[in-house]
């Protein structure tokens, strides 16, 4: 699958966000090992607390599933209003979320916007170096 692909299925995510506070709109889209994508939309909440991103949507979606190999992940968000999309990443709890699942050196972070064809590649670990995860407990 290609990346303008899984963004386009990122911008197709994004449609669903539940965003009544912000209005900030970010969509996901997780493609596994074996080819399967999981979708993910931000959902937020009066109390923000429960608020839930689009990139962890779609990883708990998938592990609830089953998977819990993955390749790549395409993120596309930005306000209600904005005509251009920015580039948009994934925030900190995300990036310790994806942590506990991805390959840093392999595991590819895919920026989008809704022009196809203009993304951001980074390698995981460009966005959370000395990450902590499964490999610093032993286990």
């Amino acid at each position: 699958m290609s990346y303008d692909e899984l963004i386009t299925q990122a911008l197709d995510a994004r449609e669903y966000a539940y965003t009544p506070y912000s209005h900030h709109k970010v969509g996901a889209a997780l493609l596994c090992t074996d080819g399967t994508v999981y979708t993910g939309c931000n959902v937020e909440n009066a109390a923000y607390t429960p608020c839930n991103c689009a990139e962890r949507t779609a990883v708990f979606k998938a592990v609830s599933e089953g998977h819990k190999d993955f390749k790549a992940i395409a993120i596309v968000g930005g306000f209600d209003s904005t005509e251009k999309l920015p580039f948009c990443a994934p925030c900190g709890v995300c990036r310790q979320v994806l942590m506990e699942f991805v390959d840093p050196a392999t595991f590819d972070v895919v920026l989008g916007t809704n022009v196809l064809g203009e993304q951001k590649v980074f390698k995981f670990q460009e966005l959370l170096p000395l990450g902590f995860g499964p490999d610093n407990l032993g286990v």
